[in-house]
């Protein structure tokens, strides 16, 4: 079994937190010259979604087993996944009754569709009124994963770095014929978005190889700020994942290369990597959690500068409590009681 690679579980936190704080732009919680700063510092935060795609990829192909069957590989994800999609989804459907009436689903297929994570493929089901749009993703990653790294383990080091080239490249190409076409952008479809995932595999193959060549850690991370500010200013399409892809296919590898090394790295900390243990309960509950301060509070309520950052900052520690909570109540219970004696560590 490889080694573990700590400083990508921290990684996972900050993607969760740009995430958050995207919907702290979206929902409006600053008013005046302070929205427009949050606008210009967080409305790029949905790469973070990107983030998590890339990695993803790269985290199942490095600890992914030799010798591994099919049936295993998705029975552990699902393992996984499923227990907080569930509960937060279940969640939503009763928060949906009374207080956040904009979850309801549109009619009895759409909410089975979200349950079951293929809601993605129906944009008449409105997938991305939660952020479990991505977790119906990842749903098809996994089940083509068992194919794509039978085939990638196949591929001679210079073929892997043609593949990881032409990743790269359908992120960039993707949105842009989606603009001169003039068809509806869909960030949401799977396929879409599968070049990220797909990307992240073959660095994974790459460093388990000793093949990779990149930057470390301070560069890359210089490369994912560029790209990260660039986000703000393109047309929508491109604001998704194609100004950041390539500063993510340079950090990635080297925050692993940093562990494999044992380089300095902020992100292995043990705070960090708590946080990132519980990043994907955050991600699941965040939305719940906003939907009813905005509640509470009003819709865009457009605080003033010192209560929009303090109505964040109580926002921000019910929905890490909420976190912990499902973490500890769900997440893990529900993983060993899915996977029972043969319960793995699991990315």
């Amino acid at each position: 079994m490889p080694r573990s690679l700590p400083s990508l579980t921290g990684a996972r936190w900050a993607a969760a937190l740009l995430v958050f704080l995207y919907h702290v732009h979206i929902y409006g919680y600053f008013g005046g010259p302070a929205a427009e700063v949050v606008g210009r510092v967080f409305a790029a935060g949905r790469t973070g979604v990107s983030f998590f795609f890339v990695l993803s990829g790269f985290v199942l192909v490095w600890s992914a087993p030799a010798h591994d069957s099919a049936r295993s590989f998705w029975r552990r994800r699902a393992a996984r996944v499923y227990p907080v999609h569930l509960v937060t989804g279940l969640c939503g459907m009763v928060l949906s009754a009374r207080v956040l009436p904009w979850l309801r689903p549109h009619g009895l297929l759409a909410a089975v569709g979200d349950l079951i994570l293929v809601s993605s493929w129906f944009p008449a089901w409105d997938p991305m009124r939660t952020v479990s749009w991505s977790l119906a993703c990842e749903a098809f990653f996994y089940l083509v994963f068992p194919a794509l790294v039978t085939v990638l383990r196949r591929c001679t080091t210079r073929v892997l770095i043609v593949v990881a080239a032409l990743c790269a490249g359908a992120v960039l190409l993707l949105p842009a014929a989606a603009l001169l076409s003039g068809l509806r952008w869909t960030p949401f479809f799977p396929p879409v978005r599968f070049p990220e995932f797909a990307l992240g595999a073959v660095l994974a193959c790459l460093v388990r190889r000793n093949e990779w060549r990149g930057p470390r850690t301070l560069h890359a991370g210089a490369v994912t700020a560029i790209g990260y500010s660039m986000a703000h200013f393109v047309p929508a399409p491109f604001a998704d994942a194609a100004c950041t892809v390539g500063g993510f296919a340079l950090l990635i590898p080297a925050l692993a290369v940093a562990d494999l090394r044992g380089l300095r790295s902020v992100w292995r900390s043990p705070p960090a990597v708590r946080l990132g243990k519980l990043s994907f309960a955050f991600y699941m509950v965040h939305v719940l959690i906003m939907g009813v301060g905005e509640r509470l509070a009003g819709a865009v309520p457009r605080f003033a500068p010192g209560t929009g950052t303090a109505f964040t900052g109580v926002v921000f520690c019910a929905a890490l409590a909420c976190a912990w909570l499902m973490y500890e109540t769900v997440e893990e219970p529900g993983r060993g009681l899915l996977l029972g004696r043969r319960k793995e560590a699991l990315s």
